[in-house]
């Protein structure tokens, strides 16, 4: 595809990123020359320096024969009139753009042809928010990525000695529940002083203390799963209400705003240094919140607070340092578990496998959305996993037996590449234009795919790849042929 990435800061840098490994013809618009200049240093891509909502800037960037148009940069109204310059002028065809300020909605008229012509808004306060609420929900998980409108879920655990499954062979662990809908799709080990390893899983795999397991699942069997690989045997879990949030930036205030929803369920404290900031919370959110002014990274204010019995610590300033050195102190001093927010990869990277629970990258988080727009085919979901590396895709199966290659087949025949894993199968999923089967309140059925199972027309596939560069390869088995049309 040609793409147009209008904003080199911390998003547009990791997008850029990823697309460009796939082989994408990609243009960067910035208007710092600085930041231009170290993308093109890097990486495989042409800048172009410049204002996005400059008729001259995005003609050279050759909007006029573009495909997709991320809009990305620091400012909301800049994003947004770039889409509509992009629509208006130049016919390009799919326009993203990212917007922080809250209440819009792609449904909108403001948003639709005759108004900035967005057909996708992504907000990263919002997915960051949105993966934390999953993490609250399941404890025990390191990640939560749904599909099929939240009827399955790819979630990360990590393997703890006692728990029932480990130890076991993958085999086992199925023969021993069979009640539970889930495929072990990967698992992530370390050697050593080395960076953690994939390991392809068949039924022989042995699952080791210290795994990383990848497990597909449908959503009312993801808590027992993951019980199965963390809780020894016997073990309740442990429901998330000590909540102790470090920073009050836009995305904790947020966070803040959807746990008070629920009175009574969570104790939510907020720490922000800045007192002004802190007069902005208060007003912004219920008295059952509580905001403390001072330094997020303050042994004595963790002390009197209590950080010893916090359930969850999340440091979530826009510091990636001082989100560092928080965890760390936290959970030195007794939080059972903590997060922290680091834009930088290089530091997310040496945080993995340290006391910090989880290191979140923003905009890992909220690529996916942008990479369903590259993706081709009737691709529904696309998750960025393992910092880039992998990817989970959901991808729906169309045509007949004549005009496809998978519908009609059993998925032994399937030509996939022997590290792909078809993990689950959504059946029953209405479209968007099946309004019968909507009125009928027709229940979707997860399958666990094995070898004889057939793809039917209208399948939703779930798949995991260790490696973005066999996507390709995934995509060009689902294409249907111009015989369908």
């Amino acid at each position: 595809m040609k793409i147009i990435i209008l904003g080199a800061g911390r998003v547009g840098y990791s997008v850029a990123e990823s697309l460009v490994s796939e082989r994408n013809d990609i243009t960067v618009i910035d208007t710092d020359a600085q930041r231009l200049q170290e993308l093109q240093d890097r990486f495989d891509l042409r800048g172009v320096l410049g204002n996005g909502i400059d008729v001259q800037v995005l003609a050279e960037a050759g909007a006029a024969d573009t495909d997709l148009l991320i809009a990305c940069a620091a400012q909301d109204e800049t994003n947004l009139v770039c889409c509509k310059i992009a629509h208006m002028v130049f016919g390009v065809r799919t326009r993203v753009a990212r917007v922080r300020a809250a209440g819009f909605d792609v449904s909108q008229p403001l948003l639709g042809p005759e108004g900035f012509a967005v057909d996708t808004i992504i907000c990263p306060e919002a997915s960051v928010m949105r993966y934390i609420l999953k993490l609250i929900e399941y404890p025990d998980a390191l990640q939560v990525r749904e599909f099929a409108g939240g009827r399955a879920c790819l979630s990360s655990v990590r393997a703890r000695l006692g728990a029932p499954g480990v130890g076991m062979r993958i085999g086992d662990v199925r023969m021993h529940h069979p009640e539970l809908a889930m495929r072990i799709v990967a698992i992530y080990r370390r050697f050593a002083d080395e960076p953690d390893r994939f390991v392809r899983c068949d039924g022989s795999t042995r699952i080791e203390p210290g795994d990383e397991v990848f497990v597909l699942a449908a959503s009312e069997h993801l808590q027992q799963m993951l019980n199965v690989f963390h809780r020894p045997s016997g073990q309740p879990a442990r429901a998330v209400r000590r909540i102790l949030i470090a920073g009050g930036d836009p995305v904790s205030l947020h966070l803040a705003q959807a746990l008070a929803t629920e009175p009574g369920r969570f104790i939510v404290k907020i720490i922000e240094s800045d007192p002004r900031r802190c007069e902005v919370l208060a007003a912004a959110l219920p008295s059952e919140v509580l905001v403390l002014q001072g330094n997020p990274t303050d042994e004595d204010l963790f002390a009197d607070e209590s950080v010893e019995e916090t359930d969850l610590f999340l440091a979530l300033t826009e510091d990636d340092e001082n989100n560092i050195m928080a965890s760390l102190l936290a959970k030195r001093m007794g939080a059972s578990r903590v997060l922290a927010l680091i834009n930088r990869r290089s530091y997310a990277d040496l945080m993995h496998g340290t006391q910090i629970d989880i290191a979140l990258s923003p905009a890992q988080a909220m690529l996916g959305e942008f990479l369903a727009h590259v993706r081709k085919g009737d691709v529904q979901a696309v998750h960025s996993l393992r910092r880039g590396v992998a990817e989970a895709l959901e991808i729906v199966a169309r045509g007949d037996r004549k005009s496809s290659k998978v519908v009609g087949r059993p998925v032994e025949a399937l030509k996939l590449p022997p590290e792909v894993h078809i993990g689950l199968i959504i059946r029953g999923l209405p479209d968007t234009e099946d309004i019968q089967a909507q009125a009928e309140g027709v229940e979707p059925e997860v399958i666990i795919p094995h070898s004889h199972t057939v793809i039917e027309s209208n399948d939703h596939v779930v798949f995991f790849l260790p490696n973005k560069r066999l996507v390709q390869e995934v995509e060009r088995l689902f294409r249907v042929s111009a015989t369908f049309f």
